[in-house]
């Protein structure tokens, strides 16, 4: 047994007291949630490390073999091991790998002590099952036999298995029903007393079983790192791979939120986009229903596509989409790459079927995972820690990641399709970061667009008209060529050369928009590198000819021509009955529907009407572009949360030692009001320190109605307020007076109480 000499610390707090500044930054570093707010003394600080959920949130960051070095303390017979022991019962791991995990267990305040290693209770409440064993029969309330080895090696075969396979990672396993013939092994070892009921279910292996089993191993093989073999790519390779894929990315996105700016996609009522929107997208940008699936998602991740609408119903693109679209294409892949790694959602979910057999839906509320977001990291982490240029395959770099979070291992499961998706933007290439992906986990966007810098061609202002009536965009478009040429022509096939053709329909498109012959001529010979083929001025001009001939009004409305016949041809055209037209004069028909929707039935009908202003004139109407207000869903991290920056580390290390050196200062014995004292005694107390220049104890209460003590250096006292430098925050603050609740010369024996 070992005994705690008098000179050693004999609590948490009270070891935490000795440590240095720098360790208690280390330790605050190490676990941030517990430094927000700052604690207001030593054993404030012990109790939030001892806090369930911050003990959880530590353990869940340590590998497999720091655990193991916590499993040798926690399975020890008496609390507090001697840390060379620790060296001793894991032989099978190297000395400096314990030392450097007892280093981390003591930084993070799992183990304390320094000679003598304890653990805290609720570390020991935290970890059920140290090195997978259960607990000491005594605790199960079961009574072994008392030769315990000649019981053991007196079981049969399939008795000896379960409990073997008991013996292994997890003690706990279930008891099979009852059956109609004889009793099944593990209910054989139940009524022997070598299992234990924990519940109607379930049995548990007392810990002393577990031990006999493994016999020369009682914690279990020793968890060595594993050492995977590792892939090797040319950089230079790697990287152009890495922007083809970034290209490819961008490129789509800017398809699909263009086609949904012209037609958005409906908001199911339990959220998502209907599969019936997805074949239409996949068929509109030529790829599969899961490629569609997943750049929904990828846009949404990157804040370009969210619900909106004069009812909110419809996925739109957001106001960011506008602003992307004017971006370089290094600064829009890096908000794609970006968005992607701070998602909570899991888009390889999309089509698979949840509990209830139904297939989720793109943009689903059911494809939320919390976890996502650290497992993406910690993945790619892994794969920074090698040198450029070097990386893993995706199952040993799962295994890699099982061994650095075992008690996360079984959120692991998504890591390859994530792998996949950082593939498919670029990120990874074979398993090795490319320059842009490591970019992205130093420095975010910035860092990302960094690292693609160079690799993506400049956009084009250009096209190269082909006498097939094609216009080859030979790279990606500047923004202000885009959007005309989304007007004046159709997507044909899209990649590294965007194909465009002009049609009739595309034709009439931009005459509906407002274009003139003339304007269509002058663009395509300003646009064009090559010469405007002939055939492309002659379908110009033969639409020009029939667009017009037919005017829309609104009277209720009207639609007038000077073509007499054509007018006719309209009103018996069976294609136009939903336009309600009649003969109002020659060459005059009206309608009750709006001039919209007559000119939507006669375009339908494939007639080419032209809106007509109250004044005659030919009247346009550019597409309005309906957006949405867009938000990025990958939040930031909450507060607690996030890191700790050295300055913020130090500073919330010397509010620690000044709410100490304030309980110091403060008297033994504890301070009561007293009857009759009055506000005018603690007035007293503060002229007496601001005229002798001394610091005061001050216990004061803020207006949320928190209490703290704290050591203040009076200054001057005025209407009712105190100025001074209060030593925890190390900086000048006023108190209310009325708010103090006692106070007392650091120098004197006994404080004033105010009664406030």
């Amino acid at each position: 047994m070992v005994r705690m000499p008098a000179d050693r610390p004999a609590t948490l707090a009270a070891w935490l007291r000795t440590r240095s500044d720098a360790q208690l930054a280390a330790l605050l570093a190490a676990r941030p949630d517990v430094a927000r707010p700052a604690p207001s003394d030593v054993v404030a600080l012990a109790s939030r490390l001892a806090v369930p959920v911050s003990v959880d949130r530590a353990l869940d960051d340590l590998d497999a073999a720091t655990l193991q070095v916590l499993d040798v303390v926690l399975l020890a017979p008496t609390d507090g091991v001697d840390a060379a022991e620790v060296v001793g019962a894991l032989r099978g791991l190297p000395e400096d790998v314990v030392a450097d995990a007892v280093e981390r267990l003591t930084t993070r305040a799992l183990l304390w002590g320094d000679d003598v290693l304890h653990a805290p209770d609720q570390v020991r409440r935290a970890v059920r099952y140290p090195a997978g064993l259960g607990r000491r029969a005594a605790e199960l309330r079961v009574t072994l036999p008392a030769d315990l080895p000649a019981a053991v090696a007196a079981l049969e075969p399939a008795e000896r298995q379960v409990l073997e396979r008991l013996a292994g990672d997890r003690p706990v396993g279930h008891l099979p029903e009852a059956g109609g013939g004889t009793a099944s092994p593990a209910r054989r070892l139940l009524q022997a007393g070598l299992l234990a009921r924990i519940d109607a279910l379930n049995v548990e292996l007392p810990r002393e079983i577990g031990l006999l089993l493994r016999g020369t191993e009682p914690l279990g093989p020793s968890r060595v790192e594993p050492r995977p073999a590792v892939v090797e790519r040319d950089r230079a390779v790697v990287d152009r791979q890495a922007a083809g894929a970034a290209l490819e990315a961008v490129g789509r996105i800017g398809e699909l939120l263009a086609v949904l700016e012209e037609e958005p996609a409906g908001l199911l009522r339990s959220g998502g986009v209907a599969v019936r929107d997805r074949k239409r997208l996949a068929k509109a940008l030529t790829v599969s229903e899961a490629d569609a699936g997943w750049l929904l998602e990828l846009a949404f991740s990157a804040g370009l596509l969210d619900v909106g609408g004069p009812h909110r119903d419809e996925w739109l693109p957001t106001r960011g989409y506008d602003l992307w679209r004017e971006q370089p294409l290094a600064d829009r892949w890096a908000t794609l790459a970006a968005g992607w790694l701070a998602s909570t959602r899991l888009p390889s979910l999309v089509g698979q079927r949840d509990v209830a057999g139904k297939a989720v839906n793109a943009l689903s509320p059911d494809l939320v995972r919390h976890t996502a977001p650290s497992i993406r990291r910690s993945a790619l982490e892994a794969l920074a820690g090698y040198p450029p240029g070097r990386g893993l395959a995706p199952d040993d770099l799962v295994d890699l990641l099982r061994w650095r979070t075992p008690r996360r291992g079984d959120r692991l499961a998504p890591v390859p399709d994530m792998l996949a998706e950082a593939a498919r933007i670029g990120v990874l290439v074979g398993g090795v970061l490319s320059s842009g992906g490591r970019g992205l986990l130093v420095a975010g966007e910035e860092g990302a667009s960094d690292g693609m810098q160079g690799l993506l061609p400049e956009p084009v202002d250009h096209v190269l008209a082909q006498p097939d009536l094609t216009l080859v965009a030979p790279g990606p478009l500047v923004a202000e060529l885009a959007d005309t040429l989304s007007v004046v022509a159709d997507v044909e096939s899209s990649g590294g050369a965007t194909v465009f053709r002009v049609s009739e329909a595309s034709v009439r498109r931009a005459l509906d928009a407002g274009w003139s012959a003339t304007d269509l001529h002058e663009f395509f010979t300003r646009a064009s590198r090559t010469p405007v083929p002939q055939a492309l001025d002659y379908l110009v001009d033969d639409v020009a000819r029939q667009h017009g001939r037919l005017r829309v009004g609104s009277i209720e409305c009207y639609v007038r021509s000077d073509d007499h016949g054509l007018l006719s041809q309209v009103l018996g055209d069976r294609r136009t009955a939903d336009a309600e037209l009649r003969r109002l004069a020659p060459g005059v028909l009206v309608s009750g529907l709006g001039a919209d929707e007559v000119l939507t039935v006669l375009r339908a009908a494939g007639y080419a009407p032209a809106g007509e202003s109250p004044g005659g004139a030919v009247l346009t109407r550019p597409p309005a572009r309906p957006r949405a207000a867009g938000r990025r869903p990958g939040l930031p991290a909450a507060a607690a949360g996030r890191p700790l920056t050295a300055a913020e580390a130090d500073a919330t290390v010397r509010e620690i030692r000044a709410g100490d050196a304030a309980l110091a200062a403060r008297p033994a014995a504890p301070v009561r009001q007293v009857p009759g004292v009055t506000t005018a005694g603690t007035l007293e107390v503060l002229s007496r320190a601001i005229r002798d220049g001394v610091p005061v104890w001050l216990g004061y209460v803020d207006a949320q109605g928190s209490g703290s003590q704290r050591v203040v250096q009076p200054v001057s006292l005025a209407g009712g307020f105190l100025q001074g430098w209060d030593e925890r925050r190390q900086e000048n603050r006023t108190f209310a007076v009325h708010r103090i609740t006692s106070v007392a010369l650091v120098e004197e024996e006994a404080p004033a109480a105010g009664n406030g």
